[in-house]
């Protein structure tokens, strides 16, 4: 299935700007709010569903040999029509 980027940013940020970014997420994700993406002139708004899939991912990119770059994912995922994304175990980040 073909991708279609609808926004992306990338940045430095501290960890502290960052949890604030995320925590907007979660409070919007809590009261059942829609999420608003901006930077500079670019903006998407999107309204998750109740029940949306939640897809976590920890990667090592880079060669097998040498320091590589460290990454952690999250994503909400969900179909457009309203169908359920799927289902896996049970999550617990500490």
């Amino acid at each position: 299935m073909p991708e279609e980027v609808l926004f992306k940013s990338e940045s430095d940020l501290s960890r502290s700007e960052i949890a604030s970014l995320l925590r907007r997420v979660a409070d919007n994700l809590d009261a059942g709010e829609q999420i608003t993406l901006s930077a500079g002139s670019e903006s998407v708004t999107l309204e998750p569903p109740a029940r949306p899939t939640f897809e976590v991912k920890a990667e090592r990119e880079g060669p097998t040999d040498a320091p590589g770059e460290l990454s952690i994912e999250f994503e909400l995922e969900w179909d457009e029509d309203g169908g359920d994304g799927g289902t896996g175990g049970d999550l617990a980040i500490e």
